[in-house]
């Protein structure tokens, strides 16, 4: 399976109500795709001590240190849309996406997410979404190459 991201990698809406149950829930969603082994949720939090992984924009991209990288099997990326916003140090997330990029692929995902997160239009098609279905619609890009 090439695709970072696949239909069951993407949860709408999110069950996590704190930062540390969203990394958890974003963590979990890659160990469950095979993505990564269960190390890499504590190496989630371990990056989360040295920086904070709030993008703007209702965005947060909790993954894992440098270290990890051998935790990680294959890129993916997990998406939770929340219904009712979480804190993330003071500012509202919407949206978690836990990424792994293997082998180097995590800037490639990122500059993806990056380039659709910084148009509010399209994070608001995506906050108005009404199924996992829509938003994995909507972040079809992650998947070309």
């Amino acid at each position: 399976m090439s695709d970072v991201l696949t239909l069951a990698q993407v949860r709408v809406p999110g069950t996590a109500r704190s930062k540390d149950e969203s990394i958890r829930e974003a963590g979990q969603m890659l160990v469950d795709a095979g993505a990564v082994t269960p190390e890499y949720i504590d190496a989630m939090f371990e990056r989360e001590k040295s920086v904070s992984t709030y993008m703007g924009n209702y965005l947060a991209i909790p993954h894992g240190t440098n270290e990890s990288k051998d935790s990680i099997k294959r890129s993916a990326l997990s998406v939770i849309r929340y219904d009712q916003p979480i804190d993330w140090d003071g500012n509202e997330v919407r949206f978690s996406l836990g990424i792994a990029g293997y082998q180097g692929g995590y800037m490639d995902i990122l500059s993806k997410i990056a380039i659709l997160f910084s148009d509010m239009d399209e994070v608001n098609k995506l906050v108005a979404a009404r199924s996992a279905e829509e938003v994995y619609g909507l972040l079809q890009a992650v998947n070309v190459e």
